[in-house]
């Protein structure tokens, strides 16, 4: 088999097993029990990183760096920033909830 044909099925076999749905699971809980824990946690995540969006600046700034010499860049300061992206926030403490509250992400039977 040649290393163009390997890599091929490699990158294939990787790439189909990323597609795979997954779901809270905890051992003394019921799917109903879990879905209202993650509908709740959901809820919760949300208003937490909604929170303080709408008072960010939107817009370019101007600021000073530590010699004082006048510089003008975005709010977020360089790079991605990832509190800048409430979606992201919202993700990151929706999955930190359920897993304070004992789930862990595994692999779904369901197809």
């Amino acid at each position: 088999m040649r290393f163009g044909t390997a890599f091929a099925m490699a990158v294939l076999t990787l790439g189909l097993g990323a597609c795979a749905s997954m779901e809270w699971a905890k051992p003394d809980s019921t799917p109903e029990q879990a879905e209202a824990d993650s509908l709740q946690c959901q809820r919760d995540a949300w208003q937490e990183a909604h929170r303080y969006w709408y008072y960010r600046p939107f817009g370019p700034m101007g600021f000073r760096d530590a010699l004082g010499r006048p510089l003008f860049g975005g709010p977020y300061g360089v790079g991605p920033d990832p509190f800048a992206d409430p979606a992201l926030q919202e993700s990151r403490l929706a999955m930190f909830c359920m897993r304070s509250k004992g789930y862990e992400l595994v692999p779904s039977d369901k197809n």
